[in-house]
């Protein structure tokens, strides 16, 4: 796979400069955005306004964050770290996560203290305006922060999407409470305030979670892992895709095994042109790379393995938390059997195999038995 490292490379690059120029996009507008509202807010002297403009500079805090880590994410592998430095982006998506949660508690208690301290405030037209062009604004913002994460699967850049969109919702509601006011003489500003703070404290914790689950690992996207093994199907004499495992080391830098069961009388110098037609394939439309591709042997020309296969598999699937069976193997002359089998989280390990090994050992009680489990990750 050496030769696809310059299309990797190129790529990585490509995404990086589309990461910075948004962020940079975001950096500019957020603060545009809390200058305006920062002088309406101390001009009105409302600190739901002035909250407002504190989330947008936490907001554009977050993007410096964002545009650091899709950096240091892009740095070439070295001896210390062979995979590249991708995750980083992660943890650089943690830190923006922090920094919304941190923004959020401090606008909350200075809230709460305007509950109990309450200031009249004092909105003039021009002070309206810039409310609504900020809703506006931030639509907009949130619209293209959304579309260019998608395009280069950039969480930091989709939770920012998620975040401007919120933060048009919540200028709305101040802009609301500054009409009421005015309508009515009814000030809710420490309320919205709250309100707000509350919204965004909400929504770091949602970032941390999700980025939480990436730095964890997450179950591999099922779309993803079935285009995988329809292309290692296709081919005839693959007769099974099994144990696919996808290991992430970054958006867009993913890793893959996997166990082909092939003809047991084919030659290694078949397997070798197979598995390396499949890599390349692979590659060219997932973008995954298989580093690593067992073979389990399947059996064609014995009637008895067959038929005990056979039993053994409907043995095995006839329990609803047996989700595959697979890599057979038995030896009728040594009398030895194995096979692998993927169980569901429903069920602990230990129990699906004492059970399964009491049956099976039932049905062929003079076999020595070996049953591997396997992780439940793709399927």
């Amino acid at each position: 796979m050496a030769n696809e490292a310059s299309p990797c490379l190129a790529a990585a690059d490509n995404r990086s400069k589309v990461i910075i120029k948004t962020s940079a996009i975001g950096i500019l507008t957020n603060v545009l955005l809390a200058a305006f509202k920062a002088f309406v807010g101390f001009a009105a002297n409302s600190i739901a306004v002035i909250l407002d403009a504190v989330n947008n500079l936490s907001d554009a805090l977050a993007s410096v964050v964002t545009i650091i880590g899709a950096r240091l994410a892009n740095r070439l592998p070295d001896k210390e770290h062979p995979l590249g430095h991708g995750r980083i982006e992660y943890l650089s998506a943690m830190v923006v996560a922090g920094i919304v949660l941190y923004a959020g508690i401090a606008s909350m208690v200075e809230s709460v203290r305007k509950i109990f301290n309450p200031q009249t405030p004092s909105y003039s037209m021009v002070s309206l305006l810039i409310l609504a062009m900020a809703v506006v604004v931030k639509i907009i913002l949130g619209r293209y922060f959304k579309a260019q994460g998608a395009k280069v699967t950039s969480g930091s850049l989709k939770s920012s999407g998620a975040d401007a969109t919120f933060d048009a919702i919540l200028s709305l509601s101040v802009l609301a409470s500054a009409i009421i006011f005015i309508l009515s003489g009814v000030s809710l500003e420490a309320w919205v305030g709250a309100a707000i703070s509350g919204f965004i404290i909400k929504s770091g914790l949602e970032m941390m979670r999700d980025t939480l689950d990436d730095i964890l690992g997450r179950r591999a996207d099922k779309e993803n892992t079935g285009k995988i093994k329809s292309i290692l199907t296709k081919e005839p004499c693959v007769h099974g895709a099994y144990d696919l495992i996808i290991f992430n080391y970054g958006p867009e830098r993913n890793y893959a095994s996997v166990h082909l069961e092939l003809p047991e009388i084919m030659t290694v110098a078949k397997m070798d042109r197979l598995t390396r037609k499949l890599e390349r394939t692979v590659y060219e439309e997932t973008g995954v790379i298989l580093t690593a591709v067992g073979v389990y042997a399947h059996a064609m020309n014995d009637e008895q393995v067959v038929q005990i296969m056979e039993d053994v598999r409907e043995r095995v699937l006839n329990h609803a938390w047996a989700l595959q069976f697979h890599g057979f193997f038995v030896d009728t002359k040594t009398k030895e059997m194995r096979f692998d089998v993927v169980m569901s989280f429903d069920i602990d390990v230990g129990a699906g195999l004492n059970i399964l090994y009491e049956e099976i050992k039932q049905a062929y009680p003079s076999y020595t038995l070996q049953i591997v489990p396997d992780v439940d990750a793709s399927d």
